[in-house]
């Protein structure tokens, strides 16, 4: 197992490699950088893009003393003021340099600092963290106590009517977008048109310092309800099928069969013997379900419900340009998602340790 797990994390490398190489092939291709961004922003022109809805026209401009410039709303500037906004954002070097020298950094976990908000990205993150923790492990963990259970409970009456019912309602709840549910429930019960039972914006109120211990939990509770409620209400349908079908799959084997023949009970068979080989592909999949959730969190329900979590960073970023907390939280996030999935894989182990992939890869 030791020699499996060096090769994959030795597979780290090439393959994070090659992620950022794409992405920053890709954004050296599109418009509206950093500079264009300043430029516009000193301009009163506040989006940068608009410039491009002409689409097909010279993107060459005239700067103050006539030369040409290669951004968009340069007329009239000076070249010494373009120069120095290049030499500010490290744009005054060519490509391949400026991609080394930021691969050269992340190795050392040097993620640099925030174009336009003066921060490191590693503070920025970490600032943003707990609202993505907080749906992430929130929405994964009531996801797995409810679907598991209710599976269980499905395989075991397959083909009843509780079998059919619960089938109908978590296969809507499946289609039901999930910024669409976190809309009916700010309209429901946060003010919207009904009750105002729940708050409406982030994660604690304003006097949370001033709460006891169990006063700052509810607190944090009342907060939490509804955007971990819309981030969650799409998974229990995967979970609990998948869940359902492992039960099925396992009741039908002979084992099961013998166990019930030496006279255990159905309790002692189902939970004694079905349940840990049933669960081997639910369990192990835990990391990458929770990660998935962690680094996927819906901007639509972040900005629905007013909290500031890595979603929304991402799109900030995106949308402003800010070169080094795209490709900061590109390459954080590419090795945590590699180093998840060896984890998923010791998982398989864990829960079975028949498993072995050194032998399957032999």
């Amino acid at each position: 197992m030791g020699a499996y797990i060096l090769r994959r994390l030795l597979l780290i490398i090439p393959t994070l490699l090659g992620i950022m190489v794409i992405n920053f092939v890709l954004v050296q291709f599109v418009p509206g950088g950093p500079v264009e961004q300043v430029i516009a922003q000193m301009q009163g022109g506040g989006d940068v893009f608009g410039g491009f809805a002409g689409g097909g026209e010279d993107t060459t401009f005239e700067t103050e003393d006539g030369g040409d410039s290669k951004y968009l709303g340069a007329r009239g500037l000076p070249p010494e003021f373009i120069e120095e906004l290049e030499r500010q954002f490290g744009l005054d070097k060519p490509p391949l340099a400026r991609f080394f020298n930021m691969m050269w950094n992340y190795m050392r976990f040097d993620f640099g600092e925030s174009y336009f908000r003066k921060i490191d990205v590693t503070e920025l993150v970490l600032e943003k963290m707990p609202v993505s923790i907080t749906l992430g492990l929130w929405s994964t963990l009531i996801a797995y106590l409810v679907s598991i259970p209710l599976g269980i409970q499905k395989a075991v009456r397959d083909g009843s009517s509780f079998d059919s019912w619960t089938s109908g309602i978590i296969i809507a709840a499946y289609a039901i977008p999930g910024f669409l549910f976190a809309i009916m429930l700010v309209v429901l019960f946060a003010g919207g048109s009904y009750w105002q039972i729940f708050p409406l914006r982030g994660l604690t109120s304003d006097n949370f310092d001033q709460l006891t211990l169990w006063g700052k939990a509810m607190d944090y509770l009342w907060h939490i309800a509804l955007p971990v409620i819309a981030s969650t209400i799409a998974a229990f349908a995967t979970l609990t099928l998948l869940t359902k079908n492992s039960f099925i799959d396992e009741i039908k084997k002979h084992y099961v069969m013998t166990a019930r023949a030496k006279g255990l009970s159905e309790g002692r068979v189902l939970y004694g013997h079905v349940f840990r080989n049933a669960m081997l592909i639910v369990i192990a999949g835990f990391p990458a379900v929770f990660i998935g959730v962690f680094f996927g969190g819906s901007l639509l329900i972040e900005t629905i419900f007013s909290l500031d979590g890595l979603g929304r960073l991402g799109f900030e970023a995106a949308v402003g340009r800010d070169y080094p907390v795209m490709f900061g939280t590109l390459f954080l996030f590419g090795l945590i998602g590699l180093l998840v999935n060896i984890l998923s894989d010791l998982m398989y182990v864990l829960v079975d340790p028949r498993i072995d992939f050194e032998r399957r890869e032999g």
